[in-house]
C-alpha cells in the first residue's frame, strides 16, 4: 500500500478564516463596532501564532502598507513602488528623502521585540522619555489604550502622525501580548481620523482595526502559501549561500540583487531562477534596479 506524501501548501487551507459573522456584520455604535474589533484581533491573534506564517515577513510587508498611508496623510504621492525605490536602492551617503524616512521608521519599529530602545531606534529624534511618557498614557481595554496612546501624541506635537501611530501599534502589541510591533491602524484610518478625539477617535480606531486585522489575516494566508512554495523548491538551487538568500526573503518585503549574500552575477542568476520556479516576483517591472519579493 503507498501513501500520498503530505502537501505542506495544501495544508495550509487549515489556517483559520475570519469568521463569516464577522466579516458580513455592519455595526454603527461605539460598542458594536468595539465587539466587532476584538473578535477580529482575537482571530489575528490565533493566526500569528501559526508556524506556517512568515512572521518577519507579514510585518515587513504590513510596515511597507502603513508607510504609504503616512505619506498619503502628509500629502506626498510616493506610492509603494516609489517607498521601496527611496529605502532599497540607497547608496552609501545618499538620503532616503521624507517618504523614505517614514518608511524606514516603520521597517525599524517592526523589526525587533517592542521595547522602548527598539521604538527609539524606530523614532530616533523623541528622546526615549517621551517615549515611555506618552506609552503610558494608554489604559484600559487594549484598543482604547492604541486610541489614548495616539491621542495623547497627536496632542502635544500635531505633526508627528507616524510617531503616534507607531506608538500607538506597540500599545496594541503589548496589551495583546505581542512580542513584536504589527502595523494596523495607520492602513485602515483616514487623514481626518488623526483629528479626532475622544469617543470619535476610539470609534475610528475600532473600525481600523477591524478592517486592518481582516486583511492582515488574507494576508498572512497568501505569504504562508507562498513560504511553503520558496522553501520547496530551495532544494533545487545550486548557488552558494542560496539559504541565506531564501532566509533574507523570508523576512523582507523586497529584496535587491545586491543584497544577497552572492556574488553579483550569481544574485541575478538566483532571482531569475526563482522567479521561472514561481517563487518571487520581479516588483518594479524595470529591466534595471530591479527588485524581487515573495
Amino acid at each position: 500500500m503507498t501513501f500520498a506524501r503530505p502537501d505542506p501548501i495544501s495544508d495550509l487551507d487549515t489556517l483559520p478564516r475570519m469568521p463569516a459573522w464577522v466579516t458580513s456584520t455592519r455595526a454603527e455604535t461605539l460598542e458594536d463596532v468595539a465587539f466587532l474589533s476584538g473578535a477580529a484581533l482575537n482571530h489575528l491573534h490565533v493566526v500569528l501564532g501559526r508556524a506556517e506564517v512568515p512572521q518577519a515577513l507579514l510585518r515587513d510587508r504590513l510596515a511597507l502598507r502603513a508607510a504609504e498611508a503616512c505619506v498619503a496623510f502628509s500629502g506626498r504621492p510616493e506610492r509603494v513602488g516609489a517607498l521601496r525605490d527611496a529605502v532599497l536602492l540607497l547608496r552609501p551617503g545618499d538620503l532616503p528623502g521624507p517618504a523614505g524616512e517614514t518608511y524606514l521608521a516603520w521597517r525599524r519599529a517592526v523589526e525587533r521585540p517592542v521595547s522602548i530602545k527598539a521604538l527609539g531606534r524606530a523614532l530616533p529624534t523623541i528622546e526615549p522619555g517621551q517615549i515611555a511618557a506618552w506609552l503610558d498614557a494608554g489604559q484600559g481595554v487594549p484598543v482604547c489604550r492604541a486610541a489614548m496612546v495616539l491621542e495623547a501624541v497627536l496632542r502635544e506635537a500635531p505633526r508627528a502622525d507616524v510617531a503616534g501611530l507607531i506608538l500607538a501599534d506597540a500599545a496594541l502589541a503589548q496589551a495583546l501580548g505581542w512580542e513584536h510591533l504589527v502595523p494596523l491602524l495607520a492602513a485602515g484610518l483616514k487623514r481626518a481620523d488623526l483629528r479626532k478625539r475622544g469617543d470619535d477617535l476610539r470609534l475610528a480606531c475600532h473600525r481600523a482595526l477591524f478592517s486592518s486585522a481582516g486583511e492582515a489575516v488574507r494576508l498572512s494566508t497568501d505569504l504562508a502559501r507562498r513560504a511553503a512554495h520558496l522553501k520547496a523548491v530551495a532544494p533545487k538551487l545550486r548557488a552558494k549561500r542560496a539559504g541565506d538568500a531564501v532566509a533574507m526573503f523570508l523576512s523582507r518585503d523586497a529584496v535587491a540583487p545586491s543584497a544577497l549574500p552572492l556574488a553579483d552575477r550569481a544574485a541575478r542568476r538566483l532571482c531569475d531562477r526563482l522567479v521561472d520556479l514561481g517563487a518571487v516576483r520581479e516588483l518594479t517591472g524595470r529591466d534595471t534596479f530591479r527588485l524581487y519579493g515573495v
